[in-house]
């Protein structure tokens, strides 16, 4: 009987300890059936999926996450006002949890991320106001796009200064074993957004700052070429003059990364930690693949602990060329000019070494009180299948607290590609044609009938997210 109780005492605190780890963990449970819906373009279906989670899957915490996902879906449902309100408040929720961030960073060190707010990924900070100018454009609210438009350079100089300011509070904390550093990143100026206030110069008769935004433009291909690793789009006509109309088309493509789980493993030697992945060897045994060897001066030899980091996946578009017909007659074909994908990998590595030193640094601290704890257990209880049982529980409930944050918009596109036409002043039909990599047609945008001239911005969006 007394062993009974024991059990019962032991599994209760198991599922309490359990049940306290679900905020401990990521859900994804909300974007179920949501990629079928943005496969038939049903982007209110979608919307009313998402606003369904809100307070449940999107919990107060969650509330950056949810702005930004129901704002880019209000984009792409055409309700621009409402996108834009939701963007503003994903902007300004950014701004306020990461000052937020710094001020307890030292103190939330050994916090697993997922019980933490989420600030949002840079890459999800800086297209949200190319979106919020583009819903701006659609609203004919030419200045605010404007601001909007500057706001990515803004964003751009400071981005490694806010990850040098939270490695610095982190190397203040108590439970520091070794320096924080922040990762470094080779982008600093977006083609997109030089793109958009580029346009935007040139529809308000500023050549010569549109001259120079398209300088700069050709600098990022220059000095960015890790990133902007595909030829540069033809922009020599741009600011040409001419006796017709400009007609311009941004399309965005796919949708930007996801983020995935890699679960590795710490080895301990004497003031040595080893970080590994373990592999079945030809003799079906599981070994560890050392991936990285840290000094941790005090660490002892012989524990071993389960961790997991994030990483970023892209999801690769479906798109193999897109074409631009204008009164039926194909007039150009759309040419890359943002890969959204790879500047959300490079703006990653700013944070990732932070990432990766604090999961560490959790890892073991709270693996080794969990050493200290079970090795109390085997002092107390004499039962052997007991001590078994509460050692058990005490590693399944550390490993349970111990998941990824995978915490991250759903909804922004994986590339932007931009065109030109010059067509006569006046009313033309203009349609997309988005073609698979095989040459299939996918699918046609008609853009229907639209009024140009040869003053304004005539600048039209088109998006296939597959």
């Amino acid at each position: 009987m007394k062993n009974l109780k024991l059990f019962a005492i032991i599994g209760i605190v198991l599922l309490l300890l359990l049940s306290g780890c679900a905020n401990m963990k990521s859900s994804k449970d909300q974007f179920v059936g949501i990629d079928e819906k943005l496969q038939t373009r049903d982007y209110a279906g979608a919307l009313a999926q998402i606003e369904a989670a809100k307070g449940n899957f999107y919990k107060e915490k969650e509330k950056a996450l949810y702005f930004l996902d129901a704002g880019m879906l209000l984009h792409f449902n055409g309700q621009f006002e409402k996108s834009n309100e939701e963007l503003s408040k994903a902007e300004q929720a950014i701004d306020e949890l990461y000052t937020k961030s710094i001020g307890r960073a030292a103190t939330s060190l050994l916090l697993n991320d997922n019980v933490l707010e989420y600030s949002g990924e840079d890459y999800e900070d800086i297209y949200l106001n190319v979106f919020k100018a583009m819903n701006y454009l659609e609203l004919n609210k030419f200045d605010d796009a404007f601001v909007e438009v500057r706001r990515i350079n803004d964003k751009l100089s400071v981005l490694k200064q806010k990850y040098t300011k939270m490695a610095d509070q982190y190397n203040l904390s108590k439970d520091k074993n070794k320096e924080f550093k922040p990762g470094d990143s080779k982008f600093h100026n977006s083609a997109l957004g030089r793109y958009l206030s580029m346009l935007l110069y040139r529809a308000e008769g500023k050549l010569d700052d549109a001259r120079i935004d398209k300088e700069e433009i050709a600098k990022a291909w220059k000095l960015q070429g890790q990133i902007y690793d595909f030829a540069q789009p033809e922009l020599d006509d741009y600011l040409t003059r001419s006796d017709k109309a400009k007609v311009n088309f941004i399309s965005f493509t796919g949708r930007g990364p996801d983020k995935k789980a890699n679960t590795l493993y710490i080895h301990t030697e004497d003031d040595v930690i080893v970080i590994g992945t373990t592999e079945e060897n030809p003799r079906g045994k599981q070994e560890l693949e050392t991936l990285d060897v840290i000094n941790w001066p005090g660490v002892k030899k012989g524990y071993h602990f389960k961790l997991q980091l994030p990483y970023l996946e892209m999801r690769k578009s479906k798109v193999g060329k897109i074409k631009i017909l204008v009164d039926g007659k194909q007039e150009t074909e759309l040419q890359l000019i943002e890969n959204i994908d790879k500047i959300a990998l490079e703006t990653y590595k700013l944070k990732e070494p932070l990432i990766y030193l604090k999961t560490i640094t959790r890892t073991v601290v709270k693996g080794l009180l969990a050493a200290k704890g079970k090795a109390k257990i085997e002092e107390e209880i004499s039962n052997p299948l007991l001590g078994f049982a509460a050692r058990l529980a005490a590693d399944v409930a550390v490993d349970a607290t111990e998941n990824a944050d995978l915490r991250i918009s759903r909804f922004f596109p994986g590339e932007a590609l931009v065109g030109q036409v010059e067509v006569p002043e006046g009313i033309h039909n203009f349609k997309i044609e988005y073609y698979s990599k095989n040459g299939t047609v996918m699918w046609v945008d008609d853009l229907g009938e639209k009024e140009v001239s040869r003053k304004g911005l005539n600048l039209f969006e088109s998006f296939y997210l597959n």
